[in-house]
């Protein structure tokens, strides 16, 4: 059957669909997320913006339809970040940005690494943390201003004085000031709720805490904790009467202790995992983000004379290696794992390659696909429109030439996105 082309037309700010008609999505290969079966042969059914049905076989089309011919592509649910960034992407001339771009400038930049996201295959992401663009970009997608995946923001990121979110560390005494629960900076319990509830005020979707240093930050450790456990337990505890899910960056143990003990829902990157932490994660039910591709980046990037501050790259050669050998022992014990990459210390669109080092250390590929689809959904409560193609969801589908369960590494190289009915990208082979 000859395949029904489309054509789109794509500018930088918005896209235009070809048209409202229902669509026939012919599939070669699905990736049953919630069963973790591949199954074959199948039509998606979609109207508007949701899945309408799921039939067996290529049936025939309705007039006035369109069809999407994937018979010789595998397809899956549009993937989760449940860790990036953005707003910005590593450079060389980052740690001046801030003295030399305006907030105008930030959110240009930010819709295009949303825009590359989301034709990564990238339908949803949790942003988490930048200037407050973040949450301004979110709304921008969802009005339709701008094109990019679904975004659940945290705003800009909890921190303590000189903590690794602090954002006049390494600015020289008189541009240091103050800074205070507004501008993300605490000091006290008192000061942890009402940062949280300024962050609600903004519009932020999730709450994140920097519950030990960290390695771009221009501070000395790269792990001490630096939040005292009564700050965490305010800071969870105003999140929870909000709604607002919790993530902690935290490379150092003593901070993960902290902070899993306190009730945070998500522990990032997690470098120094201890075996009473992972014990404590899986009694607490606390999952792991293990960013396992910004570990990798960070300590090579660290090898490029002058990349970083003389200060970082100390932290970046000694931490960024070691973020996938915690995640394979934090796997093998049983620990809850969502997928998660901290794009934009790496480059945006490279995503996928967090899956090859998920898989190289022994996660079946079933499961990592699971875990940046179903499991994530499930995390940020929205498994009930994402997170699998199941009949009543939202129309968030990608496509791959060969089947990732055989061969990881395609995820990498998606040719077709659909997001929330629209196609996107469809790149014919």
């Amino acid at each position: 059957m000859m395949r029904l082309i489309l054509f789109f037309l794509i500018s930088f700010l918005t896209y235009i669909p070809l048209s409202a008609q229902d669509q026939y999505i012919y599939c070669g290969n699905l990736i049953d997320v919630e069963s973790g079966k591949v199954l074959s042969n199948k039509t998606i059914i979609v109207k508007d913006d949701l899945i309408l049905d799921i039939e067996d076989g290529f049936i025939e089309l309705p007039s006035q339809s369109e069809l999407i011919d994937l018979r010789d592509f595998t397809i899956l649910p549009g993937l989760f970040d449940m860790h990036v960034h953005l707003e910005s992407e590593t450079s060389k001339d980052n740690y001046i940005k801030p003295f030399t771009l305006n907030e105008a400038d930030i959110a240009f930049e930010s819709q295009k690494h949303a825009k590359t996201t989301l034709f990564a295959g990238f339908t949803s992401v949790r942003d988490l943390g930048g200037t407050g663009v973040n949450t301004s970009l979110r709304n921008a997608i969802n009005k339709g201003l701008v094109l990019g995946p679904t975004v659940y923001s945290a705003g800009k990121s909890i921190a303590t004085t000189g903590g690794h979110a602090d954002p006049t560390n390494g600015y020289k005494a008189d541009l240091m000031g103050n800074p205070g629960p507004k501008e993300g900076v605490i000091n006290s319990p008192e000061q942890a709720r009402q940062a949280v509830r300024q962050r609600y005020k903004n519009g932020a979707d999730v709450i994140k805490i920097t519950a030990t240093g960290g390695v771009l930050s221009l501070a000395k450790s790269g792990h001490n904790p630096q939040f005292f456990p009564d700050e965490i337990k305010a800071i969870v505890e105003t999140a929870n009467d909000y709604g607002m899910l919790t993530a902690a960056h935290a490379h150092g143990d003593e901070g993960m202790q902290r902070a899993v003990k306190a009730g945070i829902k998500t522990i990032e990157h997690g470098t120094m995992m201890s075996e009473e932490t992972i014990e404590l994660m899986i009694k607490h039910g606390t999952y792991y983000v293990p960013t396992i591709t910004a570990g990798k980046s960070v300590a090579e990037l660290a090898e490029i004379d002058g990349y970083y501050p003389e200060l970082v790259v100390p932290k970046a050669k000694a931490i960024g290696p070691k973020i996938q050998s915690t995640f394979e022992k934090a796997y093998k014990k049983g620990v809850n794992i969502v997928f998660g990459t901290d794009a934009g210390v790496f480059k945006h669109g490279e995503n996928a390659r967090e899956f090859g080092f998920m898989v190289e250390v022994g996660m079946p590929p079933m499961e990592a696909i699971q875990s940046a689809t179903i499991i994530a959904a499930k995390l940020l409560a929205v498994d009930s429109l994402y997170g699998s193609i199941t009949k009543g969801k939202k129309a968030d589908i990608i496509a791959v030439k060969k089947n990732p369960i055989d061969d990881i590494s395609t995820l990498l190289n998606v040719v077709f996105v659909m997001k929330h009915g629209k196609v996107i990208k469809y790149d014919e082979m």
